[in-house]
């Protein structure tokens, strides 16, 4: 008599990033966790004088050395996270989840609805970013909601252009007629067909455009519209400091440092996400 040995069921394997994907979120981590607990980690006040020397170099009580003012320069990196990441972080959020909710009501629902929307983020996308960037600020005062909205809006056409097109392709497949014939709504369709079947290549491209944004807001502050004195965000730190640049300061180097590494982080981590959530359409 013979007995059947069932076999064990493969083990599906989750998010299996290589070292540098690795490398990547443990810094996008890190600079979250530091962004949340800025307050609590900075050795002293953002605004605080703690040295007579400007662009004082690094030292056992220092650091990261002192700004063009005698600063603390890793307190002010420490605090200018939570001003990068957290402005960064709203507007990209705003910016996605509005593309996403519209570019699936335009392919769905199609006709004028698709023909209006499309048209109006055509031209709003035909403006340079930058100059709509600084046409707004200069306009309407720079401040943080200021600020999330405008790169909000700044990054809202590719959103919508992005999950439209996702969208238009998922509406012409076979499961979504049957779900026209059993009488389904727009809504059932968004929610319940359509976005499970987009929400891998989405989830990517929120995370390009928050390195764009971040990008950005660093160029905005450079020019001196972004986040105002004494608060200060990465960008705002290397153009206070940019005279120390000939004497290589660490003032001007690190908040540089500081920009490149969450970037390179998010892309390196975007880069390493498992197949099958990058490429799910």
């Amino acid at each position: 008599m013979t007995t059947l040995t069932q076999t064990p069921a493969p083990r599906r394997r989750r998010f299996a990033f290589n070292l540098t994907g690795r490398i990547g979120l443990a810094i996008v981590l890190a600079c979250a966790l530091v962004a949340i607990l800025a307050p609590l980690l900075a050795p002293y006040p953002i605004g605080k004088i703690v040295d007579t020397d400007y662009y004082g170099p690094m030292s056992g009580k220092l650091w990261l050395g002192s700004d063009y003012l005698g600063r603390d320069m890793l307190s002010r990196i420490i605090l200018g996270t939570r001003y990068t990441v957290g402005i960064a972080l709203g507007a990209v959020v705003i910016a996605c989840a509005g593309g996403v909710v519209l570019g699936m009501a335009a392919a769905v629902i199609g006709g004028w609805v698709d023909l209006v929307l499309s048209r109006f983020f055509d031209a709003l996308n035909s403006i340079p970013s930058k100059l709509f960037g600084l046409m707004m600020v200069a306009a309407v005062g720079s401040s943080i909601p200021v600020l999330i909205l405008t790169l909000a809006v700044i990054y809202l056409p590719g959103a919508y252009r992005f999950a439209r097109a996702l969208a238009v392709n998922v509406n012409t497949m076979d499961f979504i007629t049957v779900a026209r014939i059993r009488g389904e709504g727009p809504l059932y369709l968004v929610l319940s067909e359509i976005l499970p079947n987009i929400r891998g290549p989405v989830l990517a491209d929120l995370g390009l455009r928050f390195v764009f944004i971040v990008l950005l807001l660093s160029g905005l502050s450079f020019l001196g519209l972004g986040v105002q004195p004494p608060n200060a965000d990465w960008g705002a730190l290397v153009r206070e400091n940019l005279g120390g640049l000939p004497y290589g300061a660490p003032a001007v180097i690190f908040p540089s440092i500081a920009i490149a590494s969450l970037t390179i982080s998010v892309n390196l981590l975007i880069d390493n996400l498992p197949r099958k959530i990058r490429d799910r359409s």
